[in-house]
């Protein structure tokens, strides 16, 4: 259950500004059907992996070493006819957010169409986490063209109270958070709260994680979905409160646009994002989605770990 990363330059540096991309780790090895897009992986009780990541219903990909993967279906094999007020009637659903508490699997996942702010998050669990088995469970959060954010991009995160909480959000005016009730996994307020954003520019995929004394949002800056041409990059702020503020390693609340970047495309890697942080037996993940140079998108894995000063780093 070891994964073989083929390392550059390990990222010890405690100062400000970013390293080049060219000091960036490489994805560690992963083979199978690797091809995915906006992933989200956990480690099952049996040691197992499985990975849930945007495609048709909600594809799914399991591996028993976290190398090899293959194909495991569809979350819904049958089709989720309730998203289609916001997909135009496609079945690609987007960006899911996979985890297990309290006995089961949860899934929150978006439809929409691309550019459009007419967007909605759903739920579903499962007992198993296998395709065909998972019970839809309702609408989270939409968003509509009168509305200044998008509701896509889920990620669920439960605080050290017990509170469960979800961030979502792409462009318009960002990263965007909701308090859930803890039983059913839907909204338990109407509060919008802002948690990072950039004007309107080209900020999406939050990824909220406590560690030590921090919560640490991971977010993408910048372009996805252009193959081989993406400049998708992972940055990261932190905060003592899961609602903010965050900030930089600079100081920069990224509700200013801060973030501190923990990886960037270099080579044959292009556009490296969507991430999700996984613990794991040997430690800390970062799973994410990144380019060939054909274009294609594959599933990138490497170690993170946290240096002297508390921020995180790829290895």
């Amino acid at each position: 259950m070891k994964i073989a990363l083929v390392v550059t330059t390990v990222l010890l540096i405690a100062v400000a500004t970013a390293p080049p991309a060219s000091a960036y780790p490489l994805p560690g090895r992963v083979t199978g059907d690797a091809g995915v897009h906006d992933p989200s992986m956990l480690r099952r009780a049996d040691g197992s992996y499985l990975v849930a990541h945007t495609g048709t219903n909600i594809a799914l990909k399991t591996s028993t070493d976290r190398i090899a993967f293959r194909n495991a279906g569809a979350v819904f094999p049958g089709g989720a006819s309730w998203t289609t007020p916001y997909t135009g009637g496609s079945t690609n659903l987007w960006a899911p957010d996979l985890s297990y508490r309290d006995g089961r699997y949860w899934l929150y996942y978006s439809a929409s169409t691309f550019g459009s702010n007419r967007s909605a998050i759903f739920l579903a669990t499962s007992p198993s986490g296998d395709s065909g088995t998972w019970t839809h469970r309702g609408l989270v959060v939409e968003s509509r063209t009168s509305d200044d954010f998008n509701a896509i991009d889920p990620d669920l995160v439960v605080d050290d109270q017990g509170r469960w909480w979800l961030s979502f959000g792409s462009f318009w005016s960002g990263i965007k958070m909701v308090a859930l009730n803890a039983s059913t996994g839907l909204r338990s307020d109407s509060v919008v709260r802002s948690v990072a954003g950039r004007n309107g520019g080209p900020i999406e995929a939050p990824n909220i994680v406590k560690r030590g004394a921090y919560y640490y949002l991971f977010v993408s800056f910048d372009h996805c979905c252009r193959g081989a041409a993406s400049t998708y990059r992972v940055v990261v702020g932190r905060s003592t409160s899961v609602t903010g503020p965050y900030v930089a390693r600079d100081g920069t609340a990224l509700t200013s646009g801060g973030g501190t970047e923990v990886l960037a495309g270099q080579g044959g890697v292009h556009g490296p994002g969507h991430q999700d942080v996984l613990s794991d037996v040997d430690g800390d993940l970062l799973t994410y989605h990144y380019y060939t140079d054909s274009g294609a998108s594959r599933l990138g894995v490497n170690l993170l770990a946290f240096d002297s000063a508390g921020w995180p780093f790829l290895r």
